[in-house]
């Protein structure tokens, strides 16, 4: 089955996961949700991830983190450019989510990165989704 919004998939599964409490969740892999999968985990949202290779298509396993009383590490998750709605932001304009505790993922010309990462090498790009 294919998604027309393959990053608002992956979001909305690890937000359904979240919410019950699961220790991971798998969803079909691509290049850009790697990409994500690794962004999220350098930044401490995630615990780890792994792609494995079954049959004919790659599977993406994201392991979730929780924090000591079992709450989950990530409690908002954003996705802001739409399929309908392309949202681009210059360096200079990019969102600071939650004055610089949550981050933005920016998708661009040189791969997906953070707000501030992107600011500190000064390019712009799509703002994927907001994360905190």
């Amino acid at each position: 089955m294919t998604t027309s919004d393959p990053i608002a998939d992956m979001l909305t599964r690890i937000r359904n996961a979240n919410l019950v409490s699961h220790e991971s969740v798998q969803m079909p892999s691509s290049k850009l949700k790697l990409e994500l999968a690794k962004l999220l985990k350098s930044e401490g949202f995630i615990t780890d991830y792994s792609e494995e290779k079954t049959n004919s298509f790659k599977t993406l396993t994201i392991t979730l983190k929780y924090d000591q009383s079992n709450k989950p590490v990530i409690t908002k998750l954003q996705k802001v450019s739409k399929p309908g709605l392309r949202t681009y932001s210059k360096s200079k304009s990019l969102p600071k989510v939650l004055g610089g505790m949550g981050i933005a993922i920016v998708s661009t010309s040189k791969g997906l990165m953070t707000d501030r990462k992107a600011r500190k090498e000064n390019v712009g790009g799509e703002v994927l989704c907001y994360v905190y």
